[in-house]
Parts: structure tokens; C-alpha cells; sequence
């Protein structure tokens, strides 16, 4: 008879708070640096500005130490790290523009930042298992589905920036595909690990590659469909495209078929050929994308060039912070975060900014690994992919890598709804990965037959 034993990993919570420490010093050095660059003097509200953020951050470490103390000590720092450095970007332009510290944007991404902690809390203190989500598999369906018709409800959903997206009530808006998303990669997960064995298993091959059976073929049409409905009606080409890379690469991750990657891409591309020959809309976006130097491009494009100048300008260094003229560029603080931050800290500080974003997705896709449960390990390697998909989407159309999309970089662009969206996918992610480390129970000698058969659990 053989034992099985378990050894405790180290929870972390010590690398965990030294880390925060040092997340907020950067934030305020950076926030310094800006009045320096503006005013000539340190910030009246710096002992304010450093209150508040090491408060948060504080009370979120300790409610981990409380309900989740072997969470992973990397994601929170990175998440408050980002947070922070957006929070520095839309103050300096706001004194750009003008607009009082009260008033301006910068204090309502803070309020924001506030109440999606809160709600980050919330779950991880009355989430204790993330295996109960499971239970709503399909009900986190409905809910999507809801979410993503809500701005066609006339009187409730307004168009902006060409795209109907948003939903206005009381005076505020909110995008909901922002929450969808989170809904869906609970319902994917729930869904692919009760049908991956025969999505993985059964089919033909094809050059070498296995593909799947005409009826297997469902599931994809259907998340395919949906994202041509979204596009169609609410000519929203981010989320479509988010949402179907989403799916086609969790069912990769149940799967490991190249087959559906495949199959993926060219569903992909088809449905963007046909998205171009509807809508004017995603036209001029292939325009810019394609040559927005050219005479037709001039007066379409002027976004997306003045971007690519400021990144250009700012160089290897940037000019530093405070100093540049990122306002030039249509939503500077919101889409065009990305070239705002690259004009003021350079090639060095965007890279920087993206390796805290390849961090961010590696430590999720750790937890995806560590975990024994099947729903748990789509479900994390979703949530990871949001992340991914989202930043690959914004930095790959201000960079012209892909057509330009209306979504936000997460935690550095301005929007509550992407705040509080993001903050709660963090919390999922930390509940998550307390479970993936946390150690399995020991088990007595005594209670092993000998004939039953012995499982060492590695824990991650």
C-alpha cells in the first residue's frame, strides 16, 4: 500500500504584496513624472492618489490572504499595475483637454475602479468553488444572448462610431458584449467538456488531418452564425471576431485538432469577405487598414495615420510622459490608448505595457494546467483567451497589423464596462488558480484496499 501525500506549493501572498508595493511606486513615479512634465511641481492630491490605490490594492491582498490564499501572487499586481498606469495616461489628457481633476475622465475611471473591485470581491467571497458554475451552463447562454440583443431594443440600444453596441439608461451608458463574453466562455466551458470526446474523436482524414463529422459541425456553425448576427446588425466587428476566436480556440483546447483551427480561420475569412462587400463601414476600415496614406484614405483615415505618427514620433525612449501630444489622435484615452502610450514612453515602455499582457495570459494558462478538473482548465484557458484575443485585436488595428476594430485595450482604456468586466474576469481567474494550487488532502494508508489503485496528484 502506498500513501498519497500531497506537498503544499508556497501560497505567495508575501511575493504577492511585495509586488503590489512595487506596482504602486511605478504608478506614482509615472504620476509624478506627469505634473513634473505639465506643472513644474509635485501633485497637491499625490498623498490622496497613493492613499487610494495602495487602499485598494491593500484590501484586495488581504481578502485573498482571507478566502483565497493560494491564489496566484503574479495577477493581481499585474491587473492593479495596468490599471494604474491607465488611470496616469487619462489624467495627462485630461489636462490636455482641460477638464478639472473632479471632473475629468481620470476620476471617473477611479470610481470605476472602485466599484469593479468591489465586485471582484464579491465573487471571490461568495464564489468558494468555480466548479458550481458548471450548474449554469446554459443559463449563462440565455444570459449572453440577452446581453448581445440589448442594443437592438429600440429606445435602449444607440449607435456610436458606426457600431450599435452600447445601451443607455439613466444617463449612462454600457456596453453589454463586455459581460457576454464572460458568459459565453462559462457556457463554452460547460458545454465542450460534455461533447469534447467526440468532437475530438470521430471523423475523417483529410491530407494527413482529421476532420469532424458534418453533425459535429453544429456547435461552431452556431457560434459562427451568431457572430455574423452581430456584425450584420450591430456592424460591431471586435466582439464578432472576439467571440468566435473564443470559441474555436477553447474547442481547440478541448480538442486538440488542429482540424477546428482550420475549419476556424476559414469560417473567419468568409465571413469578413461578406462583411465587405455589405457595409461601407467595414470597407473603409479595409481602406485604412490596407493604405490609409493613399488619396482615398486621407479623409477616412485620419485616426489611424495621426496614430501611426505619434507612435513614430515617440521613437525607441518616447518622449516621456507628459510631454508628448497624444490628443492629437481621435479617442486618445479610450481606442488609441495604445499610441498614446506610445508616444510619451516609447517603443521600450509599449513592449513593457504588452510583456505585462503575456504575463497576465501565462499565468492563466498555468492555472489551466494546474487544474484537475475538466470545466475548470477550458474555463480558465477562456478567460486567458478574452484577454489575449482582445489585446491582439486593439494593438494589432492602431498597428495595422489587422483592420481596426472599436474594442479596448483591458484596464488601460477608458470605459466602466470594460473596467468592471475585466475586474470580475480577474476574480474568476484568482478563485480559479487557488484551486488549481491549492494542495490535495492527505489521504490515510488505512483507507487504501489494495486493490484500489493508486493516483499521485502533482500539484502545480
Amino acid at each position: 500500500m502506498t500513501a498519497v501525500t500531497s506537498v503544499a506549493p508556497k501560497r505567495g501572498r508575501n511575493v504577492e504584496l511585495a509586488l503590489l508595493m512595487l506596482a504602486i511606486g511605478i504608478i506614482v513615479v509615472a504620476y509624478i513624472n506627469v505634473e513634473l512634465a505639465l506643472h513644474g511641481s509635485l501633485p497637491p492630491d499625490l498623498l490622496y492618489l497613493v492613499g487610494g490605490v495602495a487602499g485598494v490594492a491593500l484590501i484586495f491582498h488581504l481578502v485573498l490572504r482571507w478566502r483565497a490564499s493560494y491564489a496566484d501572487p503574479l495577477i493581481l499586481p499585474i491587473a492593479v499595475l495596468l490599471n494604474g498606469m491607465g488611470l496616469v495616461m487619462i489624467h495627462r489628457l485630461d489636462i490636455a483637454a482641460g477638464r478639472s481633476i473632479t471632473g475629468g475622465l481620470a476620476f471617473k475611471q477611479l470610481t470605476w475602479t472602485v466599484i469593479g473591485v468591489v465586485i471582484a470581491l464579491t465573487v471571490l467571497i461568495t464564489l468558494r468553488d468555480h466548479r458550481v458554475l458548471r450548474r449554469y451552463t446554459y443559463t449563462a447562454a440565455l444570459g449572453a444572448l440577452i446581453l448581445l440583443l440589448l442594443p437592438l431594443v429600440p429606445g435602449l440600444g444607440k449607435s456610436a462610431y458606426g457600431s450599435r453596441i452600447w445601451i443607455s439608461v439613466g444617463g449612462f451608458s454600457f456596453q453589454p458584449a463586455e459581460i457576454a463574453k464572460i458568459l459565453l466562455a462559462i457556457f463554452f466551458a460547460g458545454y465542450l467538456v460534455q461533447t469534447r470526446d467526440v468532437l475530438s474523436l470521430a471523423g475523417r482524414k483529410v491530407l494527413g488531418i482529421t476532420f469532424p463529422r458534418m453533425r459535429d459541425l453544429g456547435p461552431i456553425l452556431f457560434a459562427w452564425l451568431i457572430s455574423i448576427a452581430i456584425l450584420v446588425f450591430e456592424t460591431d466587428l471586435g466582439t464578432s471576431l472576439l467571440l468566435f476566436g473564443l470559441f474555436v480556440s477553447m474547442l481547440y483546447v478541448a480538442t486538440e485538432r488542429v482540424s477546428w483551427i482550420a475549419i476556424g480561420l476559414t469560417l473567419t475569412a468568409a465571413g469578413a469577405y461578406v462583411a465587405y462587400l455589405l457595409f461601407g463601414h467595414v470597407q473603409r476600415r479595409v481602406l485604412c487598414w490596407l493604405d490609409p496614406f493613399s488619396p482615398e484614405g486621407v479623409d477616412q483615415c485620419g485616426q489611424i495615420t495621426t496614430g501611426l505618427m505619434g507612435m513614430a514620433s515617440g521613437g525607441l525612449l518616447g518622449h516621456g510622459l507628459g510631454q508628448g501630444r497624444p490628443w492629437l489622435t481621435p479617442l486618445p484615452e479610450s481606442d488609441y490608448i495604445f499610441p498614446s502610450f506610445g508616444e510619451e514612453i516609447g517603443l521600450v515602455g509599449v513592449f513593457a505595457l504588452l510583456l505585462l499582457y503575456v504575463l497576465l495570459v501565462e499565468r492563466g494558462m498555468r492555472t489551466a494546467i494546474g487544474l484537475r478538473d475538466g470545466f475548470g482548465k477550458l474555463l480558465a484557458a477562456g478567460l486567458a483567451f478574452v484577454i489575449a484575443l482582445q489585446v491582439f485585436v486593439v494593438v494589432g488595428g492602431v498597428t495595422r497589423v489587422i483592420p481596426l476594430t472599436g474594442l479596448t485595450l483591458p484596464f488601460l482604456s477608458y470605459g466602466g464596462s470594460s473596467l468592471l468586466t475585466n475586474w470580475t474576469l480577474i476574480a474568476l481567474l484568482l478563485r480559479i488558480s487557488d484551486h488549481a494550487r491549492r494542495p490535495v488532502p492527505d489521504v490515510d494508508p488505512a483507507d487504501i484496499s489494495s486493490d484500489t489503485p493508486t493516483e499521485v496528484v502533482k500539484v502545480a
